[in-house]
Order: C-alpha cells, then sequence, then structure tokens
C-alpha cells in the first residue's frame, strides 16, 4: 500500500473537471449523501494505473471506515484490465474522487433539489458535437426517431451548425448524430431557454441580438408516415 492509501502503481482520476465540462451529463453526488455514508456502502471511484498504461476503470469500493475527508474500504470489482489491483485490495477514497454512492442496506438516502437531466435523443451535426461550431439553427419536429428497445426516446429537436461547419462536416464525411440532448448542452447551451418549446417551432441564431429568432414552422407537426 502506498501512502495515497492505494496500491503501489494505482492512482485515482479527479472526475471535477470532467463534471465541469459537462455539466449536463456528469453528476456527482451530492455533499448530503456523502455524509450519510457509513460501514457497508458503497462508493465508486475512477482507478487507472499511474503510468497511464491501461485504461481507466469505474468501479465500487464496499465501506468499512469512514474518517472526516475519506473513506476506507476494499474494492467490490475486478479490474478488467489493470495490473496491481485486484478485488478486496484496501483503498482510500477522498470524498472529492466520489462518482456514485449506494447504501448497503437499501435505505434511501435524503432527497436532495438535483439538476435537470436531459436524456432524450435529438439529432445534431457533428461539428456541434466537436466543438467546431455553435448551434446555429434549431427546430423541433414531431418525435419519429424513437425505436423499440431505446432507454430515452427522440426530443424531437434537430440542431445544426453554421454552414460553413455544416460544409467542413461534409468534407471530413461526417454525419449528423442520434444523441442526448445534453450532450449538446455541454457544448452550447445558449439555447436552453428554448428546451421546452411545442413541435412546430424554428429558431435562427441573431449575432447582433446575441438570442435566438423564432419562426413558426406548421409542417413539422406532420409526422412523415414514410
Amino acid at each position: 500500500m502506498s501512502l495515497s492509501g492505494l496500491p503501489d502503481g494505482i492512482t485515482l482520476q479527479d472526475p471535477n473537471p470532467v463534471a465541469a465540462e459537462a455539466p449536463y451529463t456528469f453528476f456527482l453526488p451530492p455533499a448530503e449523501h456523502l455524509v450519510q455514508l457509513r460501514e457497508g456502502d458503497l462508493i465508486k471511484a475512477i482507478f487507472s494505473d499511474r503510468d497511464g498504461s491501461h485504461g481507466a476503470e469505474r468501479m465500487w469500493v464496499t465501506i468499512e471506515r469512514v474518517a472526516q475527508d475519506y473513506f476506507v474500504g476494499t474494492l467490490s470489482n475486478q479490474p478488467d484490465d489493470m495490473q496491481n489491483l485486484e478485488e478486496g485490495d484496501p483503498v482510500s477514497i477522498p470524498n472529492s474522487h466520489i462518482i456514485a454512492a449506494l447504501t448497503g442496506d437499501n435505505r434511501p438516502l435524503p432527497k436532495v433539489d438535483r439538476p435537470r437531466e436531459y436524456w432524450e435523443r435529438c439529432m445534431v451535426d457533428q461539428c456541434v458535437l466537436d466543438g467546431r461550431s455553435l448551434v446555429d439553427y434549431l427546430y423541433r419536429e414531431v418525435p419519429d426517431l424513437t425505436r423499440e428497445g431505446d432507454e430515452e426516446p427522440d426530443s424531437g429537436w434537430r440542431l445544426r451548425g453554421t454552414d460553413e461547419a455544416i460544409a467542413d462536416d461534409e468534407v471530413r464525411s461526417q454525419s449528423p448524430q442520434y444523441v442526448a440532448l445534453g450532450a449538446v448542452l455541454n457544448r452550447d447551451d445558449r439555447w436552453l431557454h428554448l428546451i421546452d418549446e411545442a413541435p412546430g417551432v424554428a429558431f435562427q441564431w441573431n449575432e447582433e441580438a446575441q438570442d435566438f429568432d423564432r419562426f413558426d414552422r406548421p409542417e413539422l407537426l406532420v409526422r412523415d408516415q414514410d
């Protein structure tokens, strides 16, 4: 065991930069939950090799002791591809590095106000997801992409980048993607105030006004029967 509270050669990835970059899709457990954890409960963290020779793995730890700013426990998963770390190894996890928490006896944790999550799907140009363009034009039609077995429904939102960025996508042979709304919001949330608009509307970014101009598009209310 190293001085860090982890086996030699093992480190933890700090999830806070990821949460800051992806606030609409990556959520850390609230402090109100962490203070309620006790022996026998479970916490999840991101483990990796210090030398980066193996991919990072998200794994559960069973708590054995609660300290002021960290938890001491044993690894509850067998790593898929990591040296120097085995199921049952003792580990210490700082509060700041916990990405999920569960009670071992299924007792409920306190209800807290959580940010709204945006897992419904949408179509968006790759240039927006890559950060090469902000959302320039968007419209909401009657959802028609949901398929049997989908975990999340189609929202009906279709989001486009600028004409120049879309042309660049074509040169790169990159097609629009079907992703969670939150993945788009992580890149550009200027349109968040529009997200609950009903189908049949479109919006074009107005650079001068620094907002979106609204257009009614009743043809978007007609579902394609093909």
